[in-house]
């Protein structure tokens, strides 16, 4: 979200936050710097699912690791195939764009509610365990919001993105899902770091974790 704050703020003349999405950060000159801070940002998410797993919060290909796997394969795709416009015709490459946009922002919050629920009532963990959970639900909010607009729209006759602030619905989810996973990267950080580093299978909530 810093390179996206810094570049709406260095863009402000030629992208309104409020109207425009994220990815048109993505065309033109300055295109790279989104692309590289994509997929730096799909990398660490990577790299706090093996975490998730060393720390034992969640074992390796659960549902919750694969959704966190198809956030970070969402966010890849949609770094590396540039958004497009839609007004000129059909494009590949935006509809692959828009499919991993799509797959990136609903798999987050699955995977934040789904790897902190068997830990909800654990004394220990519970409160981190909450704040990815109640993240993961303010996410889905965020998409459900969305989805209403484009309902609105439907009835309406108006293009789904004339219904809603896009760009402005856009960031607030884009920075929910982040801080979601900021608070699982936190909290795998936490679980390994434990005094004596004593995590065994005992430890965990559920036989099956997220």
């Amino acid at each position: 979200m810093t390179v996206i704050t810094g570049l709406d703020v260095a863009r402000l003349a030629e992208v309104d936050p409020f109207r425009r999405t994220i990815s048109e950060h993505g065309l033109g000159e300055h295109g790279w710097i989104f692309t590289l801070g994509v997929i730096l940002l799909a990398a660490g998410s990577v790299a706090i699912g093996v975490s998730l797993v060393r720390g034992k919060l969640a074992t390796a290909w659960s549902v919750g690791i694969l959704a966190l796997l198809a956030w970070s394969a969402g966010l890849a795709v949609t770094g590396w195939f540039p958004k497009h416009d839609w007004s000129v015709g059909p494009s590949l490459n935006g509809s692959i764009h828009r499919v991993g946009s799509l797959v990136a922002f609903l798999s987050l919050p699955l995977a934040a509610l789904i790897i902190s629920r068997p830990w909800l009532r654990h004394p220990e963990w519970r409160t981190p365990a909450r704040v990815a959970a109640w993240l993961g639900l303010g996410s889905l909010l965020w998409v459900a919001g969305i989805a209403g607009g484009i309902v609105l729209a439907e009835n309406s006759g108006l293009a789904w993105w004339q219904v809603m602030p896009l760009g402005l619905v856009e960031r607030g989810l884009a920075a929910t899902e982040v801080a979601a996973l900021v608070a699982l990267g936190l909290w795998a950080a936490r679980r390994t770091n434990a005094a004596g580093l004593d995590l065994t299978r005992a430890d965990h909530p559920a036989a099956d974790p997220g």
